[in-house]
């Protein structure tokens, strides 16, 4: 690439792969500056933490259980780009379990949703912005002054002279070391930024088997969350859903298992905690390979290669929470629109 050009001058178009909450708020921030953003996703729709599942009466949220709103810009950009109506507080009755063995309520705090369903806010977020969905990019490769993307197609998608990566880390690993960007050193320092695999179980029952309480952290060797669904607002004809997700250790223990024998395991352990005599009628499984923060080490936040003009964001770089990947994405977009002013020098977190 030829880098002796003022970085002013070349960034006017954004490629951004992944359309989770951080690559949506990096791409609206980037759209509002007047550059012009493309979006590709892997999957079928927006992606990211804010994941939902159609069943037969209703949508059961599989990813992220609720979000909190600490950071006002985060309500303002809600407010402003996915609209008042599609999140709401969940008034839940939640539970912790103390390491003796105790139940205690959750600490105090207005905790929110998605209405009727999480995924509502990152598809209204995605409404106006050009996303190419069912596109996974396999290769960033230099074409003159900036890039091009090809997908696993080896179909190409288009040039551009920024590029955003919002994928896991994992992810990010392997489509450096696919391309050609200059960046493998910072591919290994990926390494030092894992996300642990979650596996997700989803039980609909005839009755609620557990009230009195809405959701719970327990202190099981297998399950780690589980939340009654249908308590949530916008939900209340979903039917009777729990939501079971397990250690982090031990999905990545069990990361290849039989789903059908994580569904038993996880099915017991809500039994032993819940103290359940109900069997559910439908059972489902979900698999999060990459999901869970690992704890420890300070995170940047995000990652901006101004000599490249290429970054990366996501929760994973701003301690897991849906929120953090808010904040990651909007400070990445913060760097990229100020490295136009400035030389380009490689500016790692803002």
């Amino acid at each position: 690439m030829d880098h002796t050009q003022p970085v002013e001058s070349v960034i006017r178009s954004v490629a951004i792969v992944g359309s989770g909450m951080s690559g949506l708020t990096a791409a609206i921030q980037l759209r509002e500056a007047g550059l012009s953003v493309t979006l590709f996703e892997k999957g079928r729709g927006p992606g990211g933490r804010l994941a939902a599942r159609r069943v037969p009466d209703g949508t059961i949220d599989i990813g992220a259980q609720y979000f909190t709103i600490r950071d006002p810009a985060f309500r303002r950009f809600l407010e402003n780009w996915a609209g008042n109506d599609s999140f709401g507080e969940w008034h839940g009755q939640l539970r912790f379990q103390q390491d003796d063995g105790r139940w205690t309520d959750f600490m105090a705090g207005p905790r929110y949703v998605g209405v009727p369903r999480m995924s509502v806010i990152s598809r209204a977020l995605a409404t106006d912005l050009a996303i190419h969905y069912n596109t996974r990019i396999a290769r960033v490769l230099p074409a003159g002054s900036g890039w091009a993307l090809e997908d696993t197609e080896g179909v190409e998608q288009g040039m551009f002279d920024a590029v955003v990566i919002s994928t896991p880390p994992a992810q990010i690993r392997d489509l450096l070391a696919a391309s050609d960007t200059g960046l493998d050193d910072s591919a290994h320092e990926l390494v030092a930024l894992p996300l642990d695999a979650c596996w997700a179980v989803m039980a609909a029952f005839p009755e609620n088997p557990c009230p009195g309480v809405d959701g719970f952290s327990c202190r099981h060797p297998a399950l780690q969350w589980a939340a009654n669904n249908s308590s949530k607002p916008g939900r209340e004809n979903d039917g009777c859903w729990w939501v079971l997700h397990a250690r982090a250790d031990w999905s990545e223990e069990h990361r290849g298992a039989d789903p059908d024998w994580v569904a038993h395991q996880l099915l017991d352990a809500f039994g032993a905690c819940a103290h359940l005599s109900t069997l559910p009628e439908t059972v489902l499984t979900h698999r999060w390979l990459y999901a869970k923060t690992r704890d420890g080490g300070d995170r940047p936040g995000h990652i901006w290669h101004a000599r490249e003009r290429i970054g990366f964001c996501g929760d994973w770089l701003a301690g897991g929470r849906v929120e953090g990947a808010f904040q990651s994405g909007l400070a990445l977009a913060g760097s990229m629109l100020r490295s136009r002013e400035a030389g380009p020098d490689d500016d790692r977190n803002g």
